[in-house]
């Protein structure tokens, strides 16, 4: 029977005052594919293994269908775990590593139904007899899926089971996985740092972020009403347009966006969302443009709710099906500082990403010895919030448009193109990051 799996104001700490999972509060449903998304070091993982009882809880409650199991040993919770590592036995055949768990259990008579149906599903019935240096990385980890399956748990977690095989095999599997599970109807917890693994299979995806869950939605949600900055640049291929703005709303007159020379004027009359933006009169704000949200013709050709723009293409990438133009507007793009890694924190800050003590003073001697003591304006690093460049600063003059175009469209470099930009595509951040446009109360009903 799928498991319902509940985690109340979860955290972790590793030491006093470094916490790798911050007060995580999360509903998994009877059946449903939750995937953990984040990157590298944002504590998915370990939230993964505090489900699976392989690690203590240090505040908040789990509780395993409506009960009270933060010290219900790792083996009594029936829930089967699956590697990045695939964690096969050498000197074991496929058919023996799919059957240990069985045998552990002392239900040795009954592993061969299971064994050849596990293998029956997954498609690896004539490499049972075959040990796991003679296999390919996709049989191996089908064999670990198969060791997780045969033993009929309550829950699979999976972490980042894909992340060893090559491109073209993980879009296979990634296919499979979402077959299996949707087959077998087994509540599933699905660890990785790739968004396309996450957008393709998850029924809701939770954004981490620093051992702190920035949002809980499904794939749709998440791309068309991301909650912050950070998980509209995570989600989406390729990444959203994030560009440096200031909104103009003189009393009497319409409103307008700044993107460095360009003025984007909003089409009146104004929609719900955009009144919204009046407040944030002479405010820097984060603009967001997705690549479809953005085409390359004249203005003549202007559709309802898209404003003219213009720019000078820096580098065109055909993708067979697409084709991605880098344009440059003369607007400044906006940072999402560190994005592809965990935040470190400052030093005196008790949050995570911090090494454990003595490690963390041997890597301070041994940078001092190197290059000096630092300054204090250096020892911290920049959090989550996006970055506005200084406008005195120097810009170079690279693309801070990407554009989306059918395979057909032909196009050099260094030539001036028209722009036309759908302001109901619009996004609006703050300038701590947060989305107010559209406002935080919206429903989705974006058209991608």
């Amino acid at each position: 029977m799928p498991r319902a799996i509940s985690l109340h104001h979860v955290s972790k700490a590793y030491e006093p005052g470094v916490r790798v999972v911050d007060d995580l509060s999360l509903d998994i449903e009877p059946g449903e594919f939750l995937v953990l998304l984040g990157p590298s070091g944002c504590g998915k993982s370990t939230v993964l293994r505090l489900v699976a009882g392989l690690e203590d809880i240090t505040e908040g409650e789990l509780r395993l269908d409506g009960q009270y199991a933060n010290h219900v040993p790792a083996r009594e919770r029936d829930m089967a775990m699956v590697f990045q590592s695939f964690a096969l036995y050498p000197r074991m055949t496929s058919s023996q590593n799919i059957g240990f768990p069985l045998q552990m259990r002392g239900l040795g008579e009954e592993s061969a139904p299971r064994i050849n149906a596990a293998a029956e599903l997954l498609g690896i019935k004539d490499t049972l007899d075959r040990y796991p240096g003679q296999l390919s990385g996709g049989e191996r980890q089908r064999v670990a899926m198969g060791r997780a399956i045969c033993r009929e748990p309550s829950a699979f977690l999976m972490d980042e089971p894909l992340s060893n095989l090559d491109a073209k095999l993980r879009g296979r599997l990634r296919a499979e996985i979402a077959r299996l599970t949707r087959d077998l109807g087994v509540t599933t917890v699905y660890v990785t740092h790739d968004q396309s693994e996450a957008m393709s299979l998850g029924d809701r995806i939770a954004v981490m972020r620093d051992g702190v869950l920035q949002q809980i939605a499904t794939p749709r949600e998440a791309y068309a009403l991301p909650a912050n900055v950070f998980v509209a640049a995570f989600i989406g291929t390729p990444r959203i347009n994030l560009l440096e703005a200031v909104v103009h709303a003189p009393p009497g007159g319409g409103m307008t966006i700044e993107l460095g020379h360009q003025r984007l004027p909003l089409t009146e009359p104004l929609s719900r969302d955009h009144q919204l933006l009046r407040v944030q009169q002479g405010r820097p704000v984060i603009i967001g443009l997705r690549s479809e949200a953005i085409r390359i013709a004249h203005p003549r050709h202007a559709r309802l709710h898209e404003v003219p723009a213009e720019g000078v293409v820096e580098h065109v990438e055909y993708q067979g099906h697409e084709g991605l133009v880098h344009v440059r507007t003369g607007a400044r793009p906006a940072l999402v500082p560190a994005l592809e890694a965990a935040r470190h924190r400052d030093v005196h800050s008790g949050r995570a990403g911090r090494a454990p003590g003595a490690m963390r003073r041997l890597r301070t001697y041994a940078r001092e010895w190197k290059h000096g003591p630092r300054t204090d304006s250096s020892a911290s690093v920049s959090g989550t919030r996006p970055t506005l460049t200084s406008p005195d600063s120097p810009q170079l003059p690279t693309a801070d448009l990407v554009v989306r175009t059918n395979a057909e469209f032909d196009i050099r470099v260094g030539t001036r193109v028209p722009l036309l930009i759908d302001l109901d595509r619009l996004y609006v951040f703050d300038h701590q990051g947060r989305r107010i446009c559209p406002a935080p109360d919206s429903a989705y009903d974006f058209a991608y």
